[in-house]
């Protein structure tokens, strides 16, 4: 298994998905059946394939990942053959990008000095698919990128 298999809920939310897979592999829902009842290294073994094929759609078309946490913004731009990340850090003691009413103090006042912007850009060091889902594996979240660009504009001037 390349990523992870996923959850009940997940499968039962995908369940008309999950069945169109099975029949790809010329089983319907009695012979699914029969296989859950007599070979569960069977069933764990489709699982993890319809898993790992859900995965690799989701993660192909990933543009822009956020990390957010109390004193720091990490926003990354996914790209083909590399990947960027923007920070912020907040040197403020009592603000947190978490609570509302700040991350919206730092929208309107994002060029005050209390934020300290950082920005690289790297090569993939392993698969793109495998770097990203590892990114959400700690806590990213997919996004439509406008943070990013928006942060990327005012550190390039």
């Amino acid at each position: 298994m390349k990523y992870k298999a996923l959850t009940s809920e997940q499968l039962n939310e995908m369940h008309q998905e999950f069945a169109t897979f099975l029949a790809t592999q010329k089983i319907d829902a009695k012979m699914w059946q029969e296989i859950k009842d007599t070979k569960p290294e069977m069933v764990a073994e489709e699982i993890n394939l319809f898993s790992d094929l859900v995965w690799e759609k989701v993660l192909s078309k990933i543009n822009y990942l956020d990390f957010v946490a109390p004193t720091q913004l990490d926003l990354f731009r996914c790209n083909s053959e590399t990947i960027s990340r923007v920070v912020i850090k907040c040197n403020k003691k009592d603000f947190s990008f978490i609570k509302k009413e700040d991350y919206q103090w730092f929208i309107n006042n994002s060029t005050n000095k209390i934020f300290t912007y950082f920005k690289g850009e790297k090569p993939y060091t392993k698969e793109r698919n495998l770097e990203n889902f590892e990114l959400l594996e700690k806590g990213c979240a997919i996004s439509q990128g406008k943070l990013f660009e928006s942060v990327s504009k005012i550190i390039n001037g």
